[in-house]
């Protein structure tokens, strides 16, 4: 299977959304199936921390831990999930535009499945996620150009 890739153009600089999306705390805000993030260790996020991500698919929930693998501040980041039946790879990037006034974000991810995973990645992961991601990056968009950046 492919990578599902999508990108948005965001009226802020690479600088305030390479903070806002990089800093996991965020992430249900503004990724619908996203219901906790809690922080393994101390912060500041650095290659090499981890995050239990909690995600709700259906009416299940499903705790994920994932580890920064790489963070190239602000052009892109690179996060992979090291255990559960349903690992994901997310690597961003982040454009300058108009001078650097504005960002094109691209966020693209890939699953693997481990035992039971193999059968949710095709059938229900990246069905649910190729709906989920281009509201996610709305939303984040809405919230960005709103002026929260921290």
């Amino acid at each position: 299977m492919s990578t599902i890739k999508e990108s948005i153009d965001i009226s802020r600089s690479p600088e305030e959304v390479f903070s806002y999306v990089t800093d996991p705390t965020h992430l249900p805000d503004w990724q619908e199936s996203a219901v906790s993030v809690r922080l393994l260790g101390d912060a500041p996020i650095t290659a090499g921390s981890k995050v239990a991500v909690t995600r709700r698919m259906g009416r299940r929930e499903m705790v994920t831990t994932m580890q920064v693998i790489d963070l190239d501040p602000p052009r892109s980041w690179h996060i992979h999930g090291i255990d559960g039946p349903v690992r994901g790879d997310v690597q961003g990037t982040i454009e300058p535009i108009d001078n650097g006034e504005h960002s094109r974000l691209t966020l693209a991810l890939d699953f693997e499945g481990h035992g039971i995973g193999k059968a949710l990645v095709p059938l229900v992961v990246r069905p649910h996620v190729r709906k989920e991601m281009p509201r996610d990056e709305l939303t984040l968009k809405g919230i960005l150009e709103a002026g929260a950046t921290r």
